[in-house]
């Protein structure tokens, strides 16, 4: 079935649509029928199940295979002539049929790490339990063990640690599960607990590539003149290029539908979310751009707008994380620095421990910028464009290199963001500068 739904990508949207709901169907009926609760703890009972023998060798003409596993899960194939490595297959080995199963063996465990990644993140959105039992069994998979203890969970609403078995590792010191239910912590509750720099400095300290962005991730609090209004307009205005914000948005779950609106739907909680545009169903504005305007939330089957203070904040924020990357990313003016203060937030956040880290004092970060004391010059980093100014002397220019000829910065999550990785860079190299040898650089600092 997850096949069968995973096929429809290449077919119209309306078979898509189709074929997908097709799919939903088919899994909740399997769901019902073997005892699960929901589709989803049906996939993941499924996922702990199927796991390969990743422990076998094959042996053909003195070629060893083997596969490897990362402390993160992900696998390899590894190819040995006696005690040398090879770095590539024989190609006459390629054909050998216990090759090709240890090959799909390889592919499988991507597989399910990839798909375990993205249900773990979903599972944090909502809000899921799992119980002890269901851990357990997931954890005996060699790659989803790693994303399990790489995570934060919340035990009775108001623990929050590392998962480690029968105990919960938390800042006051171990705490036993038990028959206690878990759910993945959100950064609101790590907010409301007044423990989110303890954990995103333990983050840097042990560090730990959490599978999807869950300590380092964006929050979205209502805002003071939010609290008691019935919609959102904090993007209220901001024209987005209307290809990439649906594709963006229907990415995120988003469903357009003509002369309304786009739609999130969120289940769990009962709540419908709007956004008054035109995106998704085509109008003359396309040629400039298209508006984005307020958004408002309604309880399934109502017409009256909630007041914000009753969305659930997890919700809300999560919503305001989905609109502010349609803004940041297909603006019509490019990215839009005032639109992206919750980025800016998680990457200052992320300056911070890797500065204190690696004990550099000539940086400080204020009002979304990091100004940075070095040895040729005083320099200005924008977190949220990666805009770099010299004081005095204005813009200066630092070209990012190819992903093929980059260097490695060590980011806490394993979602590609470039742009954090180039705003960390260029913030590390200006506050050595001294030790800068790229003869173009050195040109505009002389």
């Amino acid at each position: 079935i997850s096949d069968f739904r995973r096929g429809a990508r290449q077919f119209g949207a309306q078979r898509q649509a189709s074929e997908r709901r097709a799919a939903d169907i088919g899994l909740h009926n399997l769901a019902r029928t073997a005892g699960y609760t929901d589709p989803q703890r049906l996939v993941w009972a499924m996922e702990a199940r199927s796991a390969p023998d990743w422990t076998r060798t094959v042996s053909v003409d003195g070629v060893t295979l083997g596969i490897a596993l990362t402390d993160a899960g992900e696998a390899s194939l590894t190819v040995r002539r006696g005690e040398k490595a090879l770095k590539t297959l024989p190609p006459a080995l390629k054909k050998v049929p216990d090759v090709i199963a240890l090959r799909e063996s390889v592919t499988e465990l991507n597989a399910t790490r990839l798909r375990m990644r993205a249900a773990l993140e979903d599972a944090m959105v909502r809000g899921d339990h799992l119980q002890p039992q269901e851990l357990a069994d997931l954890a005996a998979h060699p790659v989803i063990a790693p994303m399990l203890r790489s995570l934060v969970w919340i035990l009775n609403e108001e623990h929050a640690g590392w998962w480690q078995g029968d105990t919960l590792d938390t800042p006051g010191g171990p705490r036993v599960i038990g028959r206690q239910a878990l759910r993945l912590a959100h950064p609101h509750d790590l907010f409301t607990l007044g423990q989110w720099p303890v954990f995103q400095a333990q983050v840097m300290d042990r560090r730990i590539t959490q599978p999807f962005r869950q300590v380092f991730r964006e929050y979205y609090p209502p805002t003071p003149a939010e609290v008691d209004a019935k919609r959102s307009t904090r993007f209220d205005g901001h024209q987005v290029q209307p290809g990439k914000a649906a594709a963006l948005l229907k990415a995120r779950g988003w469903v357009p539908v003509p002369e309304e609106g786009v739609r999130k739907t969120w289940h769990a909680e009962g709540l419908n979310v709007w956004i008054d545009t035109s995106l998704g169903y085509g109008t003359p504005n396309e040629v400039e751009g298209t508006p984005l305007n307020a958004a408002y939330f309604l309880r399934r089957g109502e017409t009256e707008p909630l007041p914000l203070s009753q969305v659930p904040p997890r919700v809300f924020s999560e919503t305001m994380r989905d609109l502010d990357l349609v803004v940041s990313v297909a603006h019509v003016g490019g990215v839009d620095p005032e639109a992206t203060q919750s980025t800016t937030a998680m990457r200052s956040a992320l300056l911070r421990e890797t500065l204190r880290l690696l004990q550099l004092g000539n940086v400080r970060l204020e009002n979304d910028h990091a100004l940075i004391d070095g040895h040729h010059a005083r320099y200005t980093v924008h977190l949220g464009s990666g805009t770099v100014h010299r004081q005095p002397g204005g813009y200066l220019c630092i070209i990012p290199v190819h992903n093929a000829h980059q260097g490695r910065v060590f980011l806490p999550f394993a979602d590609p963001d470039p742009r954090t990785a180039e705003v960390v860079s260029r913030v590390l190299l200006l506050a050595e500068d001294r030790r800068i040898q790229d003869p173009t650089i050195l040109e505009q600092l002389r």
